[in-house]
């Protein structure tokens, strides 16, 4: 990270109200959850070495709120959310962007820059699906009624019965998200995608897109016709205005990975001189096929370190843990689970629990390593669905190398294995290499690329597949590792790491608040 003169540095105040307000994102109107009345949130602007101080009043009544700072340790391209509940889902999310100093240029040159979020957008409240999950017999979410770009997509009200009444389309709210580029310029656009759900592939119509950063790290260009995001992932892309100026162009967002029956999100490109509102005389684009994993794994592959910022991993890590994907059950529950383990969270949090070594909020026993390499099969069932569930977390020394390998394997239905985006809280990672089938511990480590992997903070796991990660434990804490699906991570798809509590100062006293925290000083 370049180290910035404090005189350059300022420190920038953000006073936001978190509530519940009605809002028709897609013409359909529901309770969601706003920052300042907008849904996405305000966009948080900065520079490197900048301090953020947002004071936030939570005005939602009966629900805390919890945001996370998604990735961001550097300049770039990042994300904050909710992360309580299923509140992402309701809309509580926005975008960061740090800018660098002065007398520091990017690589590349543009003439100006947008940004975009990509969500995705269900009728039903978070209420009714959290019953659903946790209910026997399971009541899945279902597919996402929109795609929201900006978070603005269009429902086809007409398809409603006693609903209709919500639903208006000529409703503002619900107008196409309009981006107007200045014919020949080049455009640094950033995007960030925050679905509950979805994995997408974005594009905008007779435009190619060249990918220069991703998760705040600078790529080795390469060019894309569709860009395939996962949830928690950003990247950002050049694209040049230099098609036909008389017309707009369709921008498309589609669900790839999933068999999904939500219509693709659309919004406009418009070249300026152009009435903003006039729609392209084409049919939009219909994107690539759901279901064909080949490009998306092509891409993963080619995201790679920019020469001349390129990070070397250590060559050798200390410690290996292997994470098997499966979903279970646990007396008779649904549930998502790794190493056919599903994580609960305890009533005390993590750090003031091991800080003051209260050793009986969470269990001590650690978790497994790895599964049954040998006799388990990716490619059906488990033949054992039962799982167990635990609040035990993995005891990471510290400033050691750790790899981590999450391997993808058959939900309990057949012919059925998940894509996966898996999202580590206070670190950045090495993307170490991406394989078919089933990680072998002898072979496959002698195929990563230690000379120019790409540092990230999320990544995907395609089906039956598996993705290889380094990191450094240097960061003191407890540390979140979980799949960023809002429904996976509900119930039960993730670990927690612990590095280095011992470096800690004294711990501020107005956390100590819940559980058995609240005996403590």
């Amino acid at each position: 990270m370049l180290s910035v003169p404090s005189a350059e540095a300022e420190i920038r105040y953000h006073k936001w109200e978190v509530k519940y307000e009605y809002r028709s994102p897609d013409c359909y109107q529901k309770l969601v959850i706003t920052i300042n009345g907008q849904t996405p949130g305000p966009t948080i602007e900065a520079q490197q070495g900048d301090t953020i101080v947002v004071e936030l009043k939570n005005s939602l009544v009966t629900e805390n709120v919890a945001i996370h700072w998604h990735g961001i340790h550097q300049p770039g391209t990042y994300l904050y959310h909710a992360h309580y509940g299923l509140q992402r889902t309701n809309g509580l999310i926005g975008m960061i962007q740090v800018s660098l100093p002065p007398g520091v240029s990017e690589p590349y040159t543009y003439d100006d820059e947008k940004s975009i979020i990509l969500t995705d957008w269900y009728h039903e409240s978070t209420f009714e699906q959290a019953t659903g999950l946790l209910s026997i017999p399971f009541g899945w979410v279902n597919e996402p009624q929109s795609l929201l770009i900006q978070g603005k997509g269009s429902f086809n009200c007409s398809t409603l019965g006693i609903e209709a009444g919500l639903c208006n389309a000529t409703n503002p709210e619900c107008s196409p998200y309009v981006m107007t580029v200045v014919p020949g310029k080049t455009y640094k656009l950033r995007i960030g995608s925050l679905t509950s759900l979805e994995a997408l592939s974005f594009e905008i119509e007779g435009h190619n897109m060249t990918v220069v950063e991703a998760d705040g790290s600078n790529v080795e260009p390469f060019i894309v016709k569709n860009l395939f995001i996962y949830s928690g992932e950003t990247y950002s892309v050049l694209i040049k205005a230099d098609q036909a100026p008389t017309r707009n162009y369709w921008i498309v967002s589609k669900v790839v990975a999933r068999p999904s029956t939500t219509p693709n999100g659309l919004a406009i490109f418009n070249y300026h001189p152009n009435n903003p509102t006039t729609s392209p005389p084409t049919v939009p684009p219909v994107g690539p096929a759901w279901n064909d994993v080949e490009p998306r794994l092509a891409q993963c592959q080619a995201t790679k370190a920019r020469q001349g910022y390129i990070t070397p991993p250590p060559h050798k890590s200390d410690r290996v843990i292997v994470l098997l994907n499966t979903q279970n059950k646990i007396n008779g529950y649904i549930r998502w689970s790794v190493n056919n383990v599903s994580f609960n969270l305890p009533n005390t949090p993590y750090l003031i629990a091991v800080k003051e070594k209260l050793h009986h909020v969470f269990n001590q026993s650690p978790p497994p390593n790895g599964y049954d390499h040998r006799h388990y099969d990716i490619f059906n069932p488990p033949t054992n669905p039962n799982a167990t569930t635990s609040t035990s977390i993995y005891k990471l020394q510290f400033d050691s190398t750790v790899d981590i390998v999450i391997q993808n394997a058959n939900a309990l239905s057949a012919n059925d294995s998940e894509t996966h985006p898996w999202h580590l809280h206070g670190h950045d990672f090495w993307v170490m290499g991406y394989g078919k089938g089933k990680f072998d511990i002898h072979k496959d480590p002698k195929k990563y690329n230690l000379v120019d992997p790409i540092l990230k903070n999320t990544v995907s796991v395609q089906p039956y597949g598996w993705t290889a990660l380094r990191f450094r434990a240097n960061n003191p804490g407890v540390w979140y590792f979980h799949c960023h699906i809002e429904y996976h991570l509900f119930l039960g798809m993730g670990v927690v790491f612990e590095e280095g509590v011992e470096k800690l100062g004294k711990l501020p006293p107005s956390i100590y608040g819940c559980g058995d925290a609240k005996v403590s000083p």
